[in-house]
């Protein structure tokens, strides 16, 4: 099997890399049929977003910390734990912001588009779903889209509700939202088209961040799931990536 390896800078995962090279082989980018990332879930993240265009399947080894996203990390076995994968498929979002200037930004993210106040004030914010006005205005620390891998993120911690793989949702969850007091977000289905318009935009300036891009003083922001792109991950069947989102739901 062709394997490409990658790893965070740590010198645990560089020091795992160097091993597994050793006794699997490394071969070039364009000639993998997978690829193995050793880190953390930041590093899977940035994984993900950086061989996302290779339509390559993502197998991850913990070399972290949490690792949700990644299988445990082993030495031996690798060939045969990768013939019996079970295999994952994620959308990104799409987020096209425009900011105060007019100008026009388009950036992708797998977990979660977060928009949040850049000032003391709090920021008054528009959502449309669809072209229909949903909250007039959202008087909020911010508000955020997140995915169903992304929902036990950011999103789980800003109260939001953990996501099924397969449901065919997103979670649309305010961050500590001030007025409506009592509005705790929505759940929408993937197709859906989610417009936020900044109010008071000058006096209240609001930064978009797609996973870790983030776009400063933004006017509008869209965000869309993008479903032609597919990330294809890989775990080992008795830890899939279903089984930990429900497990995440009833963690102490």
């Amino acid at each position: 099997m062709n394997i490409y390896f990658t790893a965070s800078d740590t010198e645990d995962a560089q020091l795992a890399k160097k091993k597994l090279v050793h006794r699997y082989g490394h071969c070039p980018i364009d000639q993998a049929e997978v690829i193995v990332a050793l880190g953390g879930d930041g590093f899977m993240l940035q994984t993900m977003h950086d061989f996302m265009a290779s339509n390559l399947p993502i197998y991850g080894m913990n070399k972290g910390t949490v690792g949700f996203l990644l299988n445990n990390y082993e030495e031996e076995g690798l060939i045969e734990r990768l013939q019996a994968v079970e295999l994952t498929e994620l959308h990104p979002l799409n987020m096209t912001a425009v900011d105060m200037t007019g100008e026009r930004f388009e950036a992708l993210a797998i977990n979660e588009v977060s928009l949040l106040r850049e000032s003391r004030q709090t920021a008054k914010i528009q959502i449309a779903i669809d072209g229909q006005v949903k909250v007039e205005e959202l008087t909020c620390d911010g508000v955020l889209v997140a995915t169903p891998a992304g929902s036990t993120a950011y999103n789980y911690s800003a109260h939001g509700p953990i996501l099924p793989v397969n449901a065919g949702v997103l979670a649309l969850t305010p961050i500590s939202a001030f007025r409506p007091r009592r509005w705790r977000g929505a759940i929408l289905p993937r197709e859906a088209r989610i417009e936020f318009r900044i109010l008071e935009a000058e006096k209240r300036p609001v930064s978009a961040v797609a996973d870790a891009t983030e776009i400063r003083n933004v006017a509008t922001v869209i965000i869309e799931e993008k479903r032609d792109i597919i990330i294809r991950l890989l775990f080992d069947p008795e830890h899939g990536l279903e089984k930990r989102i429900l497990d995440e739901q009833f963690m102490p």
